[in-house]
């Protein structure tokens, strides 16, 4: 297949023909039916152990306590990420109440931003029809909309790495004057200081490799002496800098834990247990860019010739930054699969660059990659039953299969009109209809996902135990912890002979928590009522010392008993 880019020039040439761009109307009909979908379904699911449960229980214990500065987890002192994501959700918690949606807003909110910032850099560089395509790639880049619908900290990172990143880009590449693309770097600046308070030193450190590693590759230090140095950096310290000072001067352990420990032992060592192999993001960054995998090919840097009139070229910045945040964390001793998230924004700013020139010929066979993928998830989808255990009974994956199959339908009808579109040369309206077919199917697919999701979730037993610590009895987790108790519950859980990320805060804070079996019990025999959660083996060992317990939940992991 010939790569649709005509490579003789650094300017892009205009997109080929349409026979129906998107007029502004249209463009406020693509982003009404875009936020419905987007943050429609926010509320729709529990939330889930480990990362959803955890930072919702830290900002509802910001809200609740008024301690902004000195974050905290089921009461103890937790210094493994900056507070930008507790502060945001307190917020949303206290405005729109303790439930899901308000919950989950703060990455949803950021994942919507960064595809209109996408979307808006696109049309400043290369015209309004290519940013509204661009804004449809990265509004269903399955990574993109999955990450921005969890409780996790790497959407509102990538929001602001992308903010920096486009920034720089408008500055270097859009006609303007010398104050006007001073405001953008200092934009920049400002973003990295958000990026630093969503996650820490990564925040600045992919900007600047970014940037250091283009120009010497372009061998072209320009864009590096029109950073504004010494006003940037006052702006970046004004916002990132006082939290940093206030949190340290109240606990003077903080700096050697949040630097040392959940920095540099994290990526240089196997402490956290999160080892991958070397080829670890390859099929995420392959999935997590449907139903756009097959433009990957296309995606490489300019050739030799191209020469751009000033700064640094978009497509060289752009690839540079993906793969330098491909390889960073490709060679970190911890891995999680949204570590890569911020390089999927990047990838669909270069798939709206390299489409201005694809004709619908070429598309149609691009089509066929999504078509495929969802067909076989479909058609794989009938046979949910072969992989129940025990653990997951075949009831959790039929509703799951159902999920998959109407999603499927959605998106291939929707691929199917995208199909006849481009027969006809709509090549704007085949990519707004791929996107939002694969938008809905994803969200039916995440939907039908509650019912594995009520497994990792103290959601269901709420209604159980309220009965018990109704009264201010309290609750233990007994060799296991579900992260999202306390957040359900509304209180903080009793941890007995369990330490994980809580090793810290119990060696600071030790009267918080049971060390040992044998403790639990002379308490928990001491006790006119309380109310334990924990797993079978656990049970199991208790109830053989006799200790009084009654069952008042049990599923296929986890059982909830109490002492009345």
């Amino acid at each position: 297949m010939n790569h649709p880019i005509d490579r003789g020039t650094y300017h892009p040439a205009p997109p080929l023909a349409d026979k129906r761009p998107l007029s502004r109307g249209m463009l406020a009909l693509l982003l009404a039916p875009l936020a419905v979908i987007w943050f429609g379904s926010l509320g729709m699911r529990s939330l889930i152990s480990p990362d959803e449960g955890r930072y919702a229980s830290i900002a509802l214990e910001m809200m609740r306590s008024g301690d902004w500065i000195t974050p905290r987890l089921n009461g103890l002192l937790y210094f493994e990420k900056p507070p930008m994501q507790y502060w945001l959700s307190a917020m949303f918690l206290h405005l729109f109440g303790l439930n899901e949606f308000a919950a989950r807003l703060w990455p949803a909110l950021a994942g919507f931003l960064t595809v209109l910032a996408v979307g808006a850099t696109a049309s400043r560089l290369w015209g309004r029809e290519t940013g509204i395509r661009t804004l449809a790639i990265a509004a269903s880049m399955t990574w993109i909309f999955g990450n921005a619908h969890f409780l996790t900290l790497d959407a509102g990172l990538t929001l602001f790495l992308t903010l920096a990143l486009c920034a720089v880009l408008i500055a270097e590449n859009v006609p303007a004057t010398p104050a006007v693309r001073r405001n953008w770097i200092w934009l920049a600046w400002a973003a990295m200081a958000g990026a630093v308070l969503s996650k820490g030193l990564v925040g600045i450190l992919i900007p600047g490799a970014t940037l250091v590693l283009t120009c010497l590759w372009r061998r072209d230090f320009g864009p590096w002496r029109r950073m504004h140095w010494w006003s940037g950096l006052l702006i970046f310290l004004v916002l990132a800098a006082p939290w940093f000072v206030l949190v340290s001067m109240r606990n003077p352990t903080f700096a050697q834990f949040f630097f040392i420990h959940e920095h540099f032992a994290r990526y240089l060592t196997k402490v956290h247990q999160r080892e991958g192999t070397w080829w670890y993001y390859l099929p995420l960054l392959l999935g997590g860019m449907l139903p756009w995998t097959s433009a990957l090919p296309w995606l490489g840097p300019r050739r030799a010739g191209d020469a751009p009139p000033r700064g640094v070229a978009p497509a060289d910045f752009l690839f540079v930054h993906s793969v330098f945040i491909l390889l960073f964390f490709s060679a970190s001793g911890s891995k999680l699969p949204s570590y890569i998230l911020p390089m999927f924004p990047a990838l669909a700013l270069l798939i709206g660059l390299r489409l201005q020139q694809a004709s619908p010929r070429v598309l149609r066979g691009h089509l066929l990659v999504p078509i495929l993928v969802w067909s076989i998830a479909l058609v794989a989808s009938t046979q949910s039953a072969r992989v129940a255990s025990h653990s997951t009974p075949a009831e959790i994956f039929a509703q799951l299969g159902a999920g998959i199959r109407w999603g499927g339908a959605v998106f291939l009808a929707f691929a199917a009109f995208a199909w006849w579109a481009l027969r006809r040369r709509g090549v704007t309206l085949a990519i707004v209809s791929l996107a939002l077919g694969h938008l809905i199917g994803m969200t039916m697919v995440m939907a039908a996902h509650n019912a594995y999701g009520q497994l990792k979730s103290a959601a269901p037993i709420v209604s159980a135990l309220e009965p018990v610590l109704r009264s201010g009895a309290p609750m233990f987790a007994v060799g296991i912890y579900d992260q999202t108790l306390p957040f359900y519950l509304r209180r903080d859980v009793v941890l007995v002979d369990y330490e994980d990320e809580f090793a810290m805060g119990q060696v600071l804070e030790p009267g918080r928590s049971l060390d040992s079996l044998d403790a639990f019990a002379t308490r928990w025999e001491a006790l006119p009522q309380a109310a334990a959660y924990m797993d079978f083996p656990s049970f199991s060992a208790l109830r053989q010392r006799g200790l009084p317990m009654r069952v008042i939940f049990q599923d296929q992991r986890r059982v909830v008993v109490a002492r009345q």
